[in-house]
C-alpha cells in the first residue's frame, strides 16, 4: 500500500525504549516528511536471550517482536521491531542491531554498521551482563541504552544509540518510499 501526501500512519513500535521508539519515528519524519507520522510504543517480548549473541539470534529477536506487535494491533499501518546484539568474533565482540519495518505481508530488514567493544565490557558480557549494563558499570553510566548507549559511550557522543537506529531504519524504509523499484518487500 502506498501512502499519500498528508495521511497519518500509524506505526506500532515494539520496544517502550525511547531510544528505538525516537529512532523509528525520525527515520519516518525525514523520509516521509509529507506524511502525519503517529507511533506506539509496546511492550512486546523478543522471544530470545535477553543479551542475543549472535547475527541469527538479534535477527529473530527483532522479528518476534514484530510478531508480538501486530497481534496486539493488526489495525496499526507498519510495525517496526529492533533488537540489539553482539557476535564475538576471533578479534572480539561487535555490537549491532537488527531493525525490520513491517507492512501488512512486506517487511524490510537492515543491519546496523557494527562497532568494536572494548574487553572489560566483553568480559562482563561472557559472564551473562547484558551490554546496557556493562557499559553502565564500566563506564559509570545510568540506563544508558535508554539514552546513548554502548555506542554514544565509546565515541565521546559522536554517535548515539538513536542515530545508529535511525540510519538503519531510514535504510530499512528504502523499498517503501522506492515502491515502483522494489515491488513486494521480503525479509531476507
Amino acid at each position: 500500500m502506498e501512502f499519500e501526501n498528508g495521511q497519518t500512519v500509524n506505526i506500532v513500535v515494539a520496544s517502550e525504549n525511547p531510544v528505538k521508539s525516537g529512532a523509528i519515528e525520525g527515520a519516518f519524519k525525514k523520509l516521509f516528511p509529507e506524511l502525519n507520522v503517529q507511533t506506539l510504543k509496546v511492550s512486546v517480548a523478543s522471544g530470545v536471550s535477553d543479551q542475543p549473541m549472535s547475527d541469527e539470534e538479534t535477527k529473530r529477536g527483532a522479528l518476534n517482536r514484530i510478531a508480538g506487535a501486530r497481534e496486539l494491533h493488526p489495525e496499526a499501518d507498519m510495525w517496526a521491531g529492533l533488537e540489539g546484539g553482539i557476535e564475538p568474533t576471533e578479534d572480539g565482540m561487535l555490537g549491532f542491531a537488527w531493525i525490520i519495518v513491517q507492512q501488512m505481508d512486506e517487511a524490510s530488514a537492515v543491519r546496523t554498521a557494527t562497532f568494536p567493544l572494548p574487553p572489560k565490557v566483553c568480559e562482563l558480557i561472557s559472564g551473562g551482563m547484558e551490554l546496557g549494563h556493562a557499559n553502565d558499570l564500566v563506564f559509570h553510566r545510568d540506563n544508558s541504552k535508554q539514552k546513548e548507549g554502548a555506542i554514544g559511550t565509546l565515541t565521546g557522543g559522536l554517535i548515539d544509540r538513536k542515530e545508529l537506529y535511525e540510519h538503519a531504519a531510514i535504510m530499512a524504509l528504502v523499498p517503501f518510499r522506492n515502491r515502483k523499484l522494489f515491488g513486494d518487500c521480503e525479509i531476507t
